[in-house]
């Protein structure tokens, strides 16, 4: 089925446009000849009406991509997304990694950079891999890897040591967001090493334990707050690490 012909948003009844699922989206779609939508998490097409499946905020992604922004802790595998994952098993020469879906991801070991059959990586079960989702759909297993399309390795891999922690997936849309300025902020305060996992985890390491501690609370504590709340968050962060 062909996405909706008929496509582009109008700016203004977007803004804080809350739906709740079987809403019709039609009425805020104005009709400009030669465009496409994709159709996002959260939305779906039934002949040729937009409907919502679930509760939250309609957004729009420069040109065409449109998706409700909800608060979800459950997640959904999506193709080419970067996730955080924990091995749980191994069968035969593939890992099975826990990426919080409803089935374990496939992991070959010769999906790593460099990695031959004499040459394998050191995974043991309990690590903790950054990777890219391969292959994502209702009918088969999510199948990751640990590089990009040229075999190197890009920031993806075993990570070790610092620590990992749950969070809304809203949360991390969040701080992935041009708009979002917590982590740019953070990082001229607290050196810190992140990787972020749009399955709801993310993954940092500091130099002491209480700098760790306090860049996770002050990433979770951002989930509600606006960019001025933000500021003034680092900001009394600053004044309490020079002792103000």
């Amino acid at each position: 089925m062909a996405p909706p012909r008929a496509e582009d948003l109008d700016s203004e009844r977007l803004e804080n446009c809350r739906v709740l699922p079987g809403d019709c989206l039609n009425d805020v779609i104005i009709s400009t000849e030669g465009k496409r939508f994709r159709l996002g998490p959260g939305l779906r097409q039934e002949g040729e009406t937009v409907v919502a499946c679930k509760c939250g905020i309609l957004r729009k992604k420069e040109p065409n991509i449109l998706w409700i922004d909800s608060y979800q802790k459950r997640y959904v595998p999506v193709r080419g997304e970067t996730v955080l994952g924990i091995v749980v098993g191994k069968t035969g020469d593939v890992f099975k990694v826990d990426i919080g879906g409803s089935v374990p991801a496939s992991l070959s070991y010769l999906a790593f950079e460099g990695a031959t059959k004499r040459n394998r990586p050191n995974v043991v079960i309990g690590d903790v891999v950054f990777g890219r989702l391969l292959v994502a759909n209702r009918d088969m297993e999510p199948d990751l890897v640990c590089m990009d399309s040229g075999g190197r390795s890009a920031g993806l891999g075993v990570v070790s040591g610092g620590f990992m922690f749950q969070c809304s997936l809203g949360l991390v849309r969040k701080i992935l967001s041009p708009e979002c300025t917590l982590i740019k902020q953070l990082g001229q305060l607290i050196p810190v090493e992140l990787a972020v996992g749009m399955n709801g985890r993310i993954w940092l390491r500091s130099k002491t334990l209480s700098s760790t501690i306090t860049a996770m609370n002050a990433i979770s504590s951002a989930e509600w707050m606006t960019e001025a709340e933000i500021r003034l968050m680092v900001h009394k962060l600053q004044d309490s690490f020079l002792g103000v």
